[in-house]
């Protein structure tokens, strides 16, 4: 006999956010209540050996066992198996990730095991173990995942990127918060200080400085917008921004989303111009954001825009 279990939940998220976070074993502790301890020991681009420790249990016994996962990021799909296997003749593992919604996901585990003939629990009890445990672990995964949506995520918190000019900082994002829908952020300035041009191909960019002042140059068209002031960048249009006389902070949100990261943003310029030099001839303008990268340099359209097409009955927890 082989014992099999197959549980699933609902999480409103984005599906790549649950991947991504519930494939993060480090962060394991943090989003399981049974796992005390994580340790790493091969990591490869889609797979990771690792040891996971579970906390006491009533007689203070700490479980331990090695296991491999192996996931493929296009079909979001994840294949586990205990290397030490313990009472399990073996423990298979799969986890899958359908997309329902743009921010709604249903994460499905199944588990294929076989108790050894000297274990002290048959297969069937291990069977309702498994199924009462990862029902109860899935609704706090469900909790947790759902509540860090929406964590308050400042400028210090996520690292700056200056390769388009600027100190720019994006905190809201579909790898920070699971966005689904669109990201956003700020990015400071210098006097002066410009950032490359570009368009975004699939999105409006609304631009809001908080402080100082700025120059924008749409299609070539330029418009100043100071303190308390926001402007739209319509989608396609090439833009930059320029800071003015003092530094200038410039909030961002853009909206939608790119059908994938690399397709959100298109540099039409190789670097930033530096400060203080005039912009080229029919320069446009606007901060460089990309929701996690960017299109190689582009030639420009004749338009300016851009087409959108283009776990012993004592205790034994199995949920990893």
């Amino acid at each position: 006999m082989i014992g099999t279990t197959d549980n699933s939940i609902v999480i409103d998220a984005p599906a790549g956010y649950v991947f991504a976070r519930t494939n993060d074993v480090r962060g394991w502790p943090d989003l399981f209540t049974e796992y005390a301890a994580v340790e790493v020991l091969e990591e490869e681009e889609h797979a990771v050996t690792f040891r996971l420790t579970m906390h006491p249990d009533e007689n203070g016994k700490a479980w331990s066992w090695v296991s491999r996962r192996e996931w493929d990021p296009r079909t979001r799909t994840v294949r586990a198996r205990r290397l030490e296997t313990g009472p399990f003749e073996f423990m298979d593992i799969i986890w899958t990730f359908e997309e329902l919604e743009p921010d709604r996901t249903r994460m499905r585990w199944v588990q294929h095991f076989r108790m050894k003939p000297d274990a002290p629990v048959d297969d069937e009890w291990m069977t309702g173990n498994i199924n009462r445990n990862s029902v109860e672990q899935m609704r706090i995964i469900k909790e947790r995942l759902e509540a860090r949506r929406s964590t308050v995520v400042g400028l210090d918190d996520v690292p700056s990127n200056t390769r388009r000019g600027g100190d720019m900082r994006t905190l809201l994002a579909p790898s920070t918060i699971g966005s689904a829908f669109g990201f956003g952020g700020a990015v400071r300035l210098r006097p002066g200080e410009r950032t490359r041009e570009h368009y975004h191909p699939y999105s409006e960019e609304f631009l809001f400085v908080a402080s100082g002042e700025m120059r924008v140059e749409l299609d070539g068209r330029a418009a100043t917008v100071g303190a308390g002031q926001a402007l739209l960048v319509p989608r396609g249009v090439r833009h930059r921004v320029t800071g003015g006389d003092s530094e200038s902070l410039v909030v961002f949100h853009l909206s939608p989303l790119a059908p994938r990261p690399d397709l959100g943003h298109v540099d039409t310029e190789d670097e930033p111009a530096a400060a203080g030099k005039a912009a080229p001839a029919a320069a446009p303008a606007g901060p460089g954001h990309a929701e996690a990268g960017h299109a190689k340099p582009a030639a420009r359209a004749e338009s300016g825009r851009a087409s959108a097409k283009t776990h012993l009955k004592p205790r034994v927890k199995e949920t990893s």
